[in-house]
């Protein structure tokens, strides 16, 4: 009996997986079009596998019976800040059904390719500074900031430094050109897809959080889909402890 019940109650779990966008079935694809549309409004199939894609990597997860249950997409953008070469990780959509929230699949995995990415880039370019470049239309976006990053921009924490600036500037214009306003650091984008009613509502009690009362303020047309560009140093140094433990890695003993 026992066991029995331990069986049945056990929660799901996800086994996650890297592609290339072109290894991706018609079947997987129409799967994650259909996730995405859960949570925002506006997504056609064909504007989703044009926006898969443009992407280098596709981090899949499915369950135990092979239903995709999750995804998110990566690619580098590779740019020159005060004549430093700049290689930044794009994250592009993102979704996790609410089965599997309580799963770590994903940022175990993301972690273990971005960080290994970012060791070649600097075993290849010493000189060369490695970044994630994330853009958000919801709080809960943005809120993975603080938990994972000691240092992210911007932030109620601190200024964004002037380089840190620039950075953001041109990382946003290169990728999305005009649809970035480098006076607000918002991205209108032409075919935006604002998140439907109730994903992430902002409520007086929500906006007690410094996070999030600061992600509203700078970012106020959020609802309608504007995205705020985001920075944060690809580096271990960075990495918050309770980030560690969730990305399912150790700091070296100094």
């Amino acid at each position: 009996m026992t066991e029995h019940h331990s069986q049945e109650t056990a929660a799901p779990q996800l086994a996650g997986t890297v592609h290339r966008p072109a290894n991706i079935s018609p079947t997987q694809r129409s799967r994650m079009c259909a996730l995405l549309n859960d949570f925002f409004e506006n997504v056609s199939q064909a504007q989703f596998d044009a926006d898969l894609d443009e992407k280098e990597w596709v981090f899949v997860f499915s369950d135990d019976e092979g239903t995709v249950q999750g995804f998110s997409t990566l690619m580098r953008l590779n740019v020159s800040v005060d004549g430093r070469p700049v290689v930044a990780v794009y994250s592009g959509d993102t979704i996790i059904h609410p089965d599997f929230w309580h799963e770590l699949e994903l940022p175990k995995l993301w972690g273990k390719h971005v960080f290994d990415l970012a060791a070649q880039v600097r075993a290849q370019s010493p000189e060369a500074n490695v970044y994630w470049f994330l853009i958000s239309s919801g709080y809960k976006t943005y809120r993975f900031l603080p938990v994972f990053f000691q240092n992210f921009y911007p932030s109620y924490r601190q200024p964004t430094p002037t380089a840190i600036q620039r950075t953001i500037d041109t990382l946003a214009e290169y990728k999305f050109g005009s649809q970035y306003d480098p006076a607000t650091g918002i991205i209108q984008l032409s075919a935006s897809a604002p998140l439907r009613e109730g994903v992430a509502e902002v409520d007086e009690r929500r906006l007690k959080n410094r996070d999030i009362a600061f992600f509203v303020e700078k970012n106020p047309g959020h609802v309608a889909g504007e995205q705020l560009a985001c920075l944060v140093e690809i580096d271990l140094a960075n990495v918050t402890p309770a980030g560690m433990r969730m990305l399912g890695m150790e700091r070296e003993e100094e």
